[in-house]
């Protein structure tokens, strides 16, 4: 969603109009998730998908129509009739779209809430009154909330099914008022992924340059100077050159954070398993043979970590690919914080 955003901001601030097309249904083999999205401006340019090139021109259609009237649209596309020339989806699925105009007071929200880094879910009015379809809440999951107004009565039970919505970790459509048959579209969102990884040593180099590729921030923290150096991780969003203690009380670790620990060190990692096994972190993996992670839970365990904690941690960290070299187990690594990552709810 950021990256579109990023694309919107540059179009609104050349004063075009853009309309935003979000997937909001999705049934059997859809090509694109709940949540996908695909910007239109005014002269028909785009940016994203809803479907990966099967109905776009149809929504693009649509969007240039709300361009023109303000209204939002509902869409929804099923089976492509070959013979027919119909529009639809050639793998057999189904989708609904919701295409609403989007201004720069919503772009602003929107940044806003990004950069708090924290779980939340943005609901949309997507059936109901005219006057108040497209009207949007971004709720968290401390029940607080930003957007547009709504009546009091209404805004609780939307925002119960918000917050039961962040629970889940689902994006659905729900209706919230039978007798005004609204309903909403609750899209949950979790912050960008981000990978701390702990000791800056051989595989660490690799490692991170494979997470920044797939899109996750990236933190080395490793208090030896030798290994925590600019040269060896340069642009990543943090360096730390600091005891993992120390370290963690700079990081804010929410749900879509992965921590792995790769230096072999108990002074190093055993510290800094303590606190990842003490955060919502989504992934926790330690590099090291059964052996070695084998004496490594023991001394948790002297140390009052819970038994039932400890099965958190991935170890010997990784997919088993057979690989030996840094860039391999590098691979090995990122491609189980993927698998997990991917396992973990909507992320927008």
């Amino acid at each position: 969603m950021r990256t579109l955003l990023d694309q919107i901001e540059v179009w609104l601030s050349d004063d075009k109009s853009v309309a935003l097309a979000t997937v909001i249904k999705t049934w059997g083999s859809s090509p694109r998730p709940v949540g996908a999205g695909m910007a239109v401006t005014g002269e028909g340019q785009i940016a994203g998908s809803v479907s990966g090139g099967c109905v776009e021109g149809a929504v693009i259609d649509a969007s240039l129509e709300v361009i023109k009237t303000g209204k939002p649209i509902r869409l929804h596309f099923g089976v492509a009739d070959s013979d027919a020339w119909e529009v639809g989806l050639a793998c057999g699925g189904e989708i609904e779209v919701f295409v609403r105009v989007f201004t720069k007071t919503q772009l602003k929200l929107w940044m806003e809430v990004l950069n708090l880094e924290q779980v939340f879910c943005s609901t949309l009015l997507i059936n109901g009154p005219d006057k108040s379809l497209g009207k949007e809440l971004i709720v968290f999951d401390d029940g607080k909330y930003l957007g547009d107004e709504l009546p009091a009565m209404k805004q609780q039970p939307i925002i119960l099914a918000a917050k039961e919505a962040i629970s889940s970790g689902k994006s659905s459509c729900r209706i919230v008022d039978e007798d005004q048959l609204e309903e909403f579209f609750f899209h949950v969102f979790l912050p960008m992924p981000r990978l701390i990884v702990v000791g800056g040593v051989h595989v660490a180099v690799p490692l991170v340059k494979l997470a920044d590729m797939i899109g996750f921030e990236v933190i080395v923290i490793d208090p030896r100077r030798l290994f925590g150096t600019d040269e060896r991780f340069p642009g990543i969003k943090q360096l730390l050159r600091a005891w993992p203690a120390e370290a963690f009380k700079k990081i804010h670790i929410n749900p879509s954070t992965a921590i792995v620990m790769l230096t072999h060190d108990p002074k190093i990692d055993d510290p800094a398993i303590k606190v990842a096994l003490s955060s919502p972190a989504f992934y926790i993996g330690a590099l090291g043979s059964k052996k070695t992670h084998q004496k490594r839970l023991e001394r948790l365990l002297a140390n009052g970590v819970e038994r039932e904690r400890l099965e958190l941690i991935h170890a010997p960290v990784g997919l088993d690919l057979g690989g030996r070299s840094p860039e391999e187990i590098a691979l090995s690594i990122m491609a189980d914080v993927v698998k997990e990552w991917n396992s973990v709810g909507d992320k927008g």
